[in-house]
């Protein structure tokens, strides 16, 4: 799923954040795959913000968690990155820069392609400085995520030090509380191919060639039994 203003998705005039993405784009998917496609199950690989939006979503929609077999994180945290000081000033400053410009620029993000608004990204900065996963009216996402018994792997990178570093993976992870879940950190001391950034820890050659089949034997072995499709 693209989110809005990316790639060919439909362009959006009005402002919208995570929540937005994940209460109405990412449920829109969903009821299509399961409702309309009549899809029994699926499997989740989500990157960077797009984890963040579907988490929120089922905590909003307990409805569709039956339905996941298994949940791959790429570069996904909220409230993590700020706990170490250097991150937090670059936070701090990357947050007030990106509100003069109204933008963050795509390489910033962690993208090739495509830029994100103030508006959307401001969400994030506030986790991160405030150390809570807390929606526009309040709401604790952070205490309800332990309520999620998918099993998840998260994947996560040395190069990737802003805005989903090893620390912060691994405080979105443990919030899960589930001890099937489970961190895979990359690096060239851990025998990997490369310190994989933000973006190349899913798109690259070398992700391909060594973190993609790790994430294919994560989703073959949570594969229900007996089923005859699975997604």
């Amino acid at each position: 799923m693209e989110w809005r203003n990316h790639g060919r998705s439909s362009k959006s005039k009005k402002n919208f954040n995570f929540e937005t993405i994940a209460k109405y784009d990412l449920d829109s998917t969903f009821d299509f795959l399961f409702r309309v496609q009549k899809i029994p199950n699926v499997d989740c690989l989500v990157h960077s913000g797009g984890g963040i939006a579907l988490i929120m979503l089922l905590i909003n929609r307990e409805v569709y968690r039956p339905r996941i077999n298994s949940i791959t994180l790429f570069g996904v945290q909220a409230f993590g990155a700020g706990t170490i000081i250097k991150n937090r000033l670059k936070i701090f400053v990357s947050k007030y820069i990106s509100a003069l410009l109204g933008a963050i620029p795509a390489k910033m993000v962690g993208s090739t392609e495509h830029s994100e608004s103030y508006y959307t990204m401001r969400q994030w900065f506030d986790w991160n400085l405030r150390h809570n996963f807390v929606g526009n009216d309040g709401f604790d996402y952070r205490s309800k995520m332990d309520e999620i018994k998918i099993p998840i792997l998260s994947i996560c990178a040395k190069g990737d030090r802003f805005i989903a570093p090893k620390i912060g993976c691994e405080m979105f992870l443990n919030a899960f509380e589930n001890r099937d879940n489970r961190l895979l950190y990359c690096s060239k001391e851990n025998g990997n191919l490369e310190n994989y950034n933000h973006s190349r820890i899913l798109k690259s050659k070398s992700s391909k060639k060594e973190i993609w089949p790790i994430v294919e034997r994560w989703i073959a072995e949570r594969k229900p039994i007996n089923s005859s499709q699975h997604n």
